[in-house]
């Protein structure tokens, strides 16, 4: 008897095409909110949210995969995930087009990504899968950044913090 192994992912669209994150490194989704920007951040860096009393920073996908500027939409969302990289630990807001689903893939459905063609660089993929009339791209979301640019979202958290901590003692 063979034991099919399925993964959930929850898949989101950035420039019509679609993407995959897996769900354990997914937190939550959140619908787009007022975003702080800060000054002399990475280019894909829109600023941070607030999340809970936390600063969060949110990176812009589709600046961050160099796809089309495109104007926030109703479906426009954040995907607050979970990231490793090089060791450090932090939590980041994905600012992308719209979330589809939650779905499952079976693991002898996920391919490795070809080599070109794709619309991200193929060293963020860990794999691609047929999903209804589309391929999914499964994103590997420890990849995407590099430890500079971690360092540098959680230098804008902890920016943005200070700064609202600054602003409650004012109050006060």
């Amino acid at each position: 008897m063979a034991i099919n192994l399925t993964s959930q992912y929850l898949t989101f669209t950035l420039d019509e095409s679609l993407f995959a994150l897996p769900i354990d490194k997914v937190r939550e989704v959140l619908e787009l909110s007022r975003i702080t920007r800060i000054p002399r951040m990475p280019g894909f860096l829109r600023g941070v949210i607030n999340v809970r009393g936390h600063a969060v920073p949110v990176a812009d996908m589709r600046r961050k995969f160099e796809l089309p500027e495109s104007g926030d939409t109703v479906d426009t969302c954040i995907i607050i995930v979970d990231v490793s990289v090089e060791g450090e630990k932090t939590t980041i807001g994905a600012l992308v087009d719209a979330v589809d689903e939650v779905a499952e893939l079976p693991a002898d459905a996920v391919e490795p990504p070809p080599r070109m063609g794709l619309a991200v660089d193929a060293a963020f993929i860990s794999g691609m899968a047929r999903r209804k009339d589309n391929f999914v791209m499964i994103l590997d979301v420890d990849k995407i950044f590099s430890g500079e640019e971690v360092a540098a979202m959680s230098g804008a958290g902890n920016v943005s913090h200070e700064t609202e901590h600054e602003t409650e003692e004012a109050v006060v």
